[in-house]
């Protein structure tokens, strides 16, 4: 099975999300129905997270050991803070929310989950998670390009800080790379409430099983975090 390790917001904090996300695609106006489900996929509510190690396919068996190194390190390791904060594109079709707080206790328990994998597998997630994020939708790649009813033009948006509508946002073009990229803007200056993290997850993804093609996320394992002593 397909498995990564992660961090899960608590619903509070995905709420405050969702509705900065409204807000933005409200105020980006360009959002038209008969582009935006087929163009943009957006990441359900509920399977958002911040990806702290990435496993690929694992055997069942070795799942299971997996699991046991995984709970070690949640052992040796205190809960720490963090927000969502930011926003930004990757390759012009991934739609991310960065975070901030303590990005450094996130860099080492990535940094262990990783190695966890690599005792296990024998093979080390090869991206450098310094960097949080948690995606929200991605542009189909059939979509990258294409241009957007009425072709250029000029349209207006809004930042979005904490649900309050900030100055506008202009584009040359419309299509959906290029609304996507408006959304970042739009959220670039977005601060979700901050939580505690007190556990993580490793969780197993069906690719295409979900709505919309969208992978299906399955729990196989949470580990909470315990107090370093001394």
């Amino acid at each position: 099975m397909r498995l990564f390790a992660a961090i899960v917001p608590p619903q509070p904090v995905l709420a405050h999300l969702e509705g900065a996300l409204d807000l933005a695609r409200s105020a980006s106006g360009s959002w038209a129905d008969d582009r935006g489900p087929a163009a943009v996929r957006w990441t359900p509510a509920e399977d958002r997270h911040l990806t702290v190690a990435f496993y690929g396919e694992v055997p069942e068996g070795s799942a299971d050991d997996l699991a046991e190194i995984l709970a070690l390190v949640a052992r040796d390791r205190a809960p720490f803070r963090l927000w969502l904060h930011g926003a930004g594109v990757f390759d012009r079709r991934t739609l991310w929310i960065g975070c901030g707080g303590d990005t450094a206790a996130l860099a080492e328990l990535s940094d262990a989950a990783s190695d966890a994998g690599g005792d296990v597998l024998g093979r080390r997630d090869p991206r450098e998670r310094s960097r949080g994020h948690l995606t929200v939708a991605r542009v189909r790649g059939s979509a990258r390009g294409r241009p957007g009813p009425g072709g250029g033009g000029r349209r207006d948006g809004g930042r979005v800080d904490g649900g309050r509508r900030l100055p506008s946002v202009r584009a040359g073009t419309t299509g959906p790379a290029t609304d996507v990229a408006a959304l970042a803007h739009a959220l670039a200056v977005y601060r979700g409430p901050d939580w505690a993290v007190e556990s993580f997850a490793l969780v197993a993804s069906e690719l295409g099983a979900g709505p919309g093609g969208a992978p299906r996320h399955r729990t196989v394992a949470r580990f909470d975090l315990g107090a370093v002593a001394g």
